[in-house]
């Protein structure tokens, strides 16, 4: 990382976004075991972690914009503390406990999420002046993202194992105060202010036409991750093993996308254009189009979820590297935050659509869902391109302020 990011506070801003998010990977899980733990119910299980995706959801765009507002070290510590104290709470209560008092508390740590890597995304344009190598990051972490979900669920499984399920959430919790707070006392962090001259528009970041393009390519590429979950899980099955078996496929998948995250840092970033991006987002179609052929072999499965998954952290990339001209003066925090949100929702719909598919067609169904949802992201930022040039955003605030 030393030679992609040259500037040593940048480097330790970068490490310690990581392990502040590196919870948030074992929360849903964590959550999971848990609640099943104290009601003996999946069912109640499942209503405790969809409440705190949908919390998750909320929760990261409005606390993005009051970190537009007020500025990253307040809203990062408060959230911090919050959440924090939750999970604590949740992680003593006794066997037996109603599952409505563990839905509000998961709603709660849900809402409550520091959003370090809005705020990080937000700072690397100006640690990182040079825009080369701020796009070079943007690469590098969302390659790093990548492998907290790859780590974060088996350490949540592995520490409920080892002492308990609460415990494993108690520690999550205190890691993630402890990181938190450590990023927020960094003065590229606590020195941040929101621009003093933004207009404070009705809507946000939303207003802008090139948030809402990549809003919507993001949530695409949600539904695609959703649909090849559930795709891997059923083909795994239908070839004679059971679906713990997806979980060696799933771990391909993660580690071509960590390949082609970084690859995309060494090469500068990946696509700096909305023609570069759709040409990514095709490469992603295609790529998990294929799996359709390849269905019923899970070594095939393997070697095409791999290359597949090479163009993941290169969207990514390319998608964060537009936001901070795309999002009105003011708004670019928010705006991450909302990009967050999309892929959360995208991954569901496209979860319970794939599940759907998979029941009456097999998981054939599913990987065509997932190519499609590609396909669809990369129509919509050739269809919207003239939203992602540079500059749209600020000439739609000066529009606003004239009329």
């Amino acid at each position: 990382m030393a030679s992609l990011i040259s500037d040593r506070g940048a480097r330790l801003l970068f490490f310690l976004s990581i392990l502040a998010r590196l919870p948030l990977a074992m929360f849903s899980i964590g959550l999971l075991v848990h609640a099943e733990h104290l009601t003996s119910s999946f069912a109640a299980a499942g209503a405790v972690t969809g409440a705190y995706a949908v919390a998750l959801g909320v929760g990261g765009p409005l606390l993005g914009r009051l970190v537009d507002q007020r500025g990253q070290r307040l809203v990062l510590l408060a959230s911090a503390v919050v959440g924090a104290s939750l999970l604590g709470v949740i992680a003593t209560l006794p066997v037996g406990t109603p599952t409505g008092v563990l839905v509000v508390l998961a709603g709660g740590i849900g809402f409550a999420t520091p959003p370090v890597g809005a705020c990080l995304r937000t700072l690397l344009p100006a640690i990182l002046p040079d825009a080369r190598q701020a796009r070079a990051a943007y690469a590098l972490e969302a390659t790093a993202v990548e492998l907290t979900w790859v780590s974060g669920p088996p350490l949540a499984l592995a520490l409920g194992a080892l002492w308990s399920t609460g415990t494993a959430l108690a520690l999550g919790g205190f890691a993630l105060l402890a990181a938190t707070a450590a990023f927020a006392w960094q003065p590229a962090s606590h020195e941040w202010r929101p621009a003093a001259d933004a207009q404070r528009l009705r809507g946000g970041s939303l207003r802008s036409p090139a948030i809402r393009t990549l809003i919507f390519v993001l949530l695409a590429v949600g539904v695609l991750f959703g649909a090849v979950e559930v795709g891997a899980a059923a083909a795994a099955q239908a070839n004679g093993g059971s679906t713990a078996a997806a979980a060696p496929l799933l771990a391909l998948w993660g580690v071509g996308s960590l390949i082609g995250g970084l690859v995309a840092a060494r090469l500068g970033g990946g696509p700096t254009s909305a023609a570069g991006l759709a040409l990514v987002l095709g490469a992603l179609a295609v790529g998990h189009l294929t799996l359709v052929s390849v269905a019923g072999s899970n070594v095939a499965l393997g070697v095409v979820l791999f290359v597949a998954g090479t163009a993941i952290a290169p969207t990514y990339a390319a998608v964060y590297a537009m936001v901070d001209q795309a999002a009105p003066a003011g708004t670019v925090t928010e705006a991450f935050a909302w990009l967050a949100t999309a892929v959360g929702i995208g991954a569901a719909a496209g979860a319970a659509g794939a599940g759907v598919l998979t029941d009456h067609k097999g998981p054939v169904a599913a990987f065509a869902l997932a190519g499609a949802a590609g396909a669809m992201a990369a129509l919509c930022t050739t269809i919207r391109s003239r939203t992602l040039l540079p500059g749209a955003a600020r000439t739609l605030v000066v529009t606003v302020q004239s009329d």
